[in-house]
């Protein structure tokens, strides 16, 4: 353990906090997911007893005077030896003798930390219940970066994307979508239908039903587009893939 930590210690800063999250929330599926850090990919996917993988963290990050690991926006009061860690919103904890808190965007688990390992009890009862969480998560990371559902509703969706520089989208085309891309920041290389061109920061574009598309990102900085879908059917598998340079499968 104590070796483990020595080692963890000069990599844990480039472990995004939400991978943290994944393995101490979701540990049971901790295969299906795609982890944007070849460290944590390498080093914490086959560690799957989240009580050990506590332990090691507080090994390996400095706690507060209280003994305390805090990770994200996070306030306490009189609570003691606590692995706390936001990825969205405010974690106010108050009286929390070793415990366990992991705030993402798709849940929340408040533990004991000798108790972490059961949240395989849990998976199972959302599983058992058909819940979404099991199986789809708001923020999904891929290849060339990652998708966040901020919001959706009948006929509608809307994403915040997230694009690698460098990094590219397939070729592709929905049978049952459209799209809106606005550009947040960074510059967009879009291929539409025969067309491409360069969208800059403020500047937008329509992609209709049935037209190939791609985004890619030709700069040196992230590129953040808005991206809303609206259509009959807006599930991830409506999509035919012609090109993509990761390798996936095309359709």
């Amino acid at each position: 353990m104590a070796h483990f930590a020595r080692n963890l210690r000069p990599h844990i800063a480039h472990v995004h906090p939400h991978e943290v999250g994944l393995f101490v929330l979701l540990y049971d599926a901790a295969d299906r997911f795609e982890v944007a850090s070849p460290f944590a990919r390498e080093h914490l996917l086959p560690m799957l007893i989240p009580s050990k993988f506590i332990q090691m963290l507080h090994a390996a990050i400095p706690g507060d005077e209280d003994g305390n690991v805090c990770i994200g926006d996070v306030l306490t009061s009189d609570t003691h030896g606590c692995y706390l860690q936001s990825t969205s919103r405010l974690v106010a904890a108050v009286g929390l003798e070793g415990h366990v808190v992991v705030e993402t965007k798709d849940a929340v688990l408040i533990a004991p930390k000798n108790r972490v390992q059961d949240v395989k009890d849990l998976v199972n009862k959302l599983k058992k219940q058909g819940r979404h969480e099991t199986a789809l998560h708001r923020e999904v990371f891929r290849p060339w970066g990652s998708y966040d559902s901020i919001d959706s509703g009948t006929r509608f969706q809307v994403k915040r994307l997230s694009v690698k520089p460098g990094a590219s989208m397939s070729l592709q085309l929905h049978h049952h979508r459209a799209e809106h891309w606005i550009v947040v920041s960074g510059t967009a290389r879009i291929t539409r239908g025969n067309e491409t061109f360069l969208l800059e920061e403020n500047q937008s574009t329509y992609i209709p039903v049935g037209a190939q598309h791609r985004i890619e990102n030709p700069g040196k900085i992230p590129l953040h587009i808005i991206e809303v879908q609206s259509g009959s059917y807006l599930g991830e598998d409506d999509i035919v893939r012609f090109e993509d340079k990761y390798g996936r499968e095309k359709s």
